[in-house]
C-alpha cells in the first residue's frame, strides 16, 4: 500500500470523523397543499380546473351551449370536471370488455351518454316526486332508475340534449342533482325513518334541511379536496352508516344536556379504507349546523390537496388524531368549547328498517327490498299508485338500497305488501336478497371490471335454491350480509360485508383471463349483533372466477354453519379460523 494509501486509510478499530462522513441532506418535504399551510397554488391539474371556474358555474354552459350544440361540443375540463358538480358523469361505452378496464383511455371508455345522479337528502320523497323521477326515467333514461346506496337515484342513458329539460321537472318538483358528485358536499344521508320512528332519540329532519338550503350550490363549499359524505341519523339501531362517512352526527342522550349527537369524523373506504374516529364532543341540536360548517371549512382549508388519492378527510384526521381535530375544531372554527362527547349504545335490533314497524302515529312503515338497488321509471310509477291506493304519499329510500312505504293504516299491510311483490319490491325478502347488495358495475361504469348486478341477481337465485335446508332448520337467521363492487373503489362497502368481493381479472387453466372477484370475509359496522365496525379479512390466494362464484359462497356459507362455535357470528367465524375452512 503506498503512503498516500495509507494516510487515507482507518484501521478497523478507528471511526470516521464527522468530517470525513459524507453529508446527506434530507430532501425538502412537499407541500401537501393545505390553503391554510401552503397557500392556494394548484399543485395538479385538478386544482387547477378548479380554481379557474368553478365548479357550480358548469350549469349555464351546459344549458346555453352543449344542450344545444351535442355532446361533441363540450369543453375536456367540463367534461370530466365540472359536469360532476351537477350530478353528470360519462357512462361506459357498451360492449368494452371489463379486462380491458386499465388498458384503454378514458375516452375509448366513455360514451356519449351520462350516468344522473338525483340527490334525496335522507332518502325523502313524495309520491308526487316518484312521478316526476318516475317519468323521467322512462322518457330520457331508457326506463332505468336504480336505487343507490347513498340514498339516491341513478338514472342512465342520459343525453346532454335533455339535461336542462330534465332540471326543469326535477326542479319544478323540489328535486335536484345540484353537487350529487364532485368535490362537494355529496347526497348526504340521513335516517330514513327520521320524524316517524318510535325509538328514535332526537328528530334531525330540520338540522338536514338546514344544512341543505344553506350549504348545497354554496360557493363556500363548491371547492373542497375530494368528495365529502354526511350522514345524520336520530335512531338508536345505526342506519345510516356512520363509521365510514367523511362526518356523522349520530344521535345521543346526554345525561345532563338530553337529546344530541356525537360527533364521528374521517370514515371512508376505497383502495384505503378507514373507518371514522370519535371526535369526543356532544353537538346540541341547535349547534349542528355550526359544527358541521366548521368540520367542512377544516376539510377545505387543511384537506390535502396535492395528491389526489391522499385528498380525502380520513388522511388529515388519521394524521391529526382526533384531540387536535377538536382542538382546532373549538379554537379556530367555533370559538368556544363543545361538551364531552357520550359513546352511542350498542343496537338492539336489525337497522336496515325491511319489514313492518309501527310508526309513531299508530300508521306503519313498510321497508321493502328490490333486487340489489335495480329498479325502473314503470316501478316508480306503480309504486306511486300503489300507495296513493291506499292513503300513503311519502316513501323513503335507505343506505342498503332499499325503499320504504310510510303512512300505512294497519289494515292496508297485508294489501301493500302483495302490491310491492307485483313491481318487484319484497317487504318480506329471502335472507340472500334482503342482504346483497352490488355497484353499478361493467355495465355503466368506466372504472368497473366485472358484472355485478347480474352477477348478484342470479347469486341472490341459486343461494335461496342451493341453502333453503340452512334456512329451513334456521342456521341462517341473522343477517349475512353479500356485497359485490366491480372494482377496488368499494362503491359497495366490500370491506364491511360478511363476504365481500371486489371484481378483479383471474387466470385461467387455458392460460387466459376471465372476470372474478377477491374475497374479503368477516367485515361489518356496529349492529345488533357486533359492538364495533371492523373490515374483512383477505384469504390469501383466494381469487374466484364469476362462474364458480355461487360454488365458493355456498361452500364458505356451509363451512360457517358447521363449524362455527355457539352463537358465533359469521363475522367472528371468519376471523377466528384457519384459511383453510374460507376457501
Amino acid at each position: 500500500m503506498t503512503q498516500t494509501a495509507l494516510a487515507g486509510a482507518t484501521s478497523p478499530d478507528t471511526k470516521a470523523t464527522p468530517a470525513s462522513r459524507p453529508v446527506r441532506t434530507r430532501p425538502a418535504a412537499k407541500p401537501h397543499g393545505q390553503w391554510k399551510v401552503d397557500g392556494k397554488e394548484p399543485l395538479n391539474p385538478v386544482e387547477v380546473f378548479k380554481q379557474e371556474d368553478d365548479g357550480l358555474s358548469v350549469r349555464h354552459r351546459i344549458e346555453t351551449i352543449y344542450s344545444k350544440q351535442g355532446f361533441d361540443s363540450i369543453a375536456d375540463d367540463d367534461l370530466h370536471g365540472r359536469f360532476r358538480w351537477w350530478g353528470l358523469y360519462t357512462q361506459r361505452k357498451q360492449g368494452i370488455d371489463g379486462g380491458k378496464t386499465a388498458s384503454l383511455e378514458p375516452h375509448e371508455l366513455e360514451d356519449s351518454y351520462f350516468m344522473m345522479r338525483v340527490r334525496t337528502d335522507g332518502g325523502k320523497l313524495t309520491t308526487e316526486q316518484l312521478r316526476v323521477i318516475g317519468r323521467i326515467s322512462i322518457d330520457f333514461a331508457r326506463n332505468t332508475a336504480d336505487l343507490t346506496n347513498r340514498q339516491n337515484i341513478q338514472f342512465h342513458w342520459i343525453e346532454v340534449e335533455n339535461v336542462p329539460e330534465i332540471w326543469r321537472r326535477l326542479e319544478a318538483a323540489g328535486l335536484q342533482t345540484t353537487e350529487a358528485c364532485g368535490d362537494v358536499p355529496r347526497g348526504m344521508l340521513g335516517s330514513p325513518v327520521a320524524g316517524i320512528a318510535k325509538a328514535e332519540i332526537i328528530d334531525p329532519t330540520d338540522f338536514l334541511l338546514e344544512l341543505r338550503e344553506r350549504f348545497i350550490g354554496n360557493p363556500q363549499f363548491s371547492n373542497l379536496p375530494r368528495k365529502y359524505k354526511t350522514s345524520i341519523t336520530g335512531y338508536p339501531d345505526h342506519d345510516t352508516i356512520h363509521e365510514i362517512n367523511d362526518i356523522s352526527f349520530v344521535g345521543v342522550r346526554h345525561p345532563e344536556f338530553g337529546p344530541g349527537y356525537d360527533l364521528w369524523v374521517g370514515g371512508g373506504l376505497s383502495t384505503a379504507p378507514r373507518l371514522a374516529q370519535r371526535v369526543g364532543v356532544f353537538v346540541p341540536p341547535e349547534e349542528g349546523p355550526a359544527v358541521w360548517e366548521g368540520v367542512t371549512s377544516i376539510f377545505r382549508d387543511y384537506g390535502y390537496r396535492r395528491m389526489r388519492n391522499k385528498a380525502r378527510l380520513k388522511f388529515l384526521m388519521e394524521d391529526w388524531g382526533a384531540e387536535k381535530f377538536r382542538q382546532v375544531l373549538e379554537d379556530e372554527y367555533l370559538g368556544h368549547q363543545l361538551p364531552d362527547g357520550v359513546v352511542p349504545p350498542k343496537a338492539k335490533v336489525n337497522g336496515d328498517h325491511v319489514g313492518v314497524h309501527e310508526q309513531k302515529d299508530g300508521n306503519f312503515f313498510i321497508g321493502a327490498a328490490p333486487c340489489v338497488g335495480r329498479f325502473s321509471g314503470t316501478g316508480m310509477l306503480a309504486l306511486a299508485d300503489l300507495l296513493e291506493a291506499h292513503g300513503s304519499h311519502r316513501v323513503r329510500t335507505t343506505p342498503l338500497q332499499k325503499i320504504i312505504a310510510l303512512d300505512i293504516p294497519k289494515d292496508h299491510i297485508e294489501a301493500v305488501i302483495s302490491g310491492l311483490d307485483e313491481i318487484g319490491l319484497s317487504a318480506r325478502p329471502s335472507v340472500f336478497r334482503r342482504n346483497t347488495m352490488a355497484c353499478t358495475g361493467v355495465e355503466f361504469c368506466k372504472l368497473a371490471i366485472v358484472n355485478t348486478k347480474d352477477t348478484a341477481i342470479n347469486i341472490i337465485g341459486e343461494l335461496e335454491e342451493r341453502l333453503a335446508d340452512l334456512v329451513d332448520a334456521g342456521e341462517l337467521d341473522e343477517p349475512l350480509t353479500l356485497y359485490l363492487n366491480g372494482c377496488p373503489n368499494s362503491c359497495a362497502r366490500i370491506q364491511t360485508a360478511d363476504i365481500g368481493l371486489k371484481g378483479i381479472i383471474v387466470p385461467t387453466a387455458d392460460g387466459g383471463t376471465t372476470g372474478g372477484f377477491q374475497v374479503h370475509l368477516g367485515g361489518g359496522l356496529s349492529s345488533h349483533n357486533r359492538e364495533e365496525a371492523g373490515l374483512g379479512r383477505t384469504v390469501r390466494g383466494l381469487k374466484v372466477a364469476i362462474p364458480d362464484l355461487p360454488d365458493y359462497v355456498e361452500r364458505v356459507i356451509r363451512s360457517y354453519v358447521a363449524n362455527k362455535q355457539a352463537e358465533e357470528t359469521f363475522a367472528e367465524f371468519a376471523h377466528r379460523v384457519d384459511e383453510e375452512l374460507l376457501k
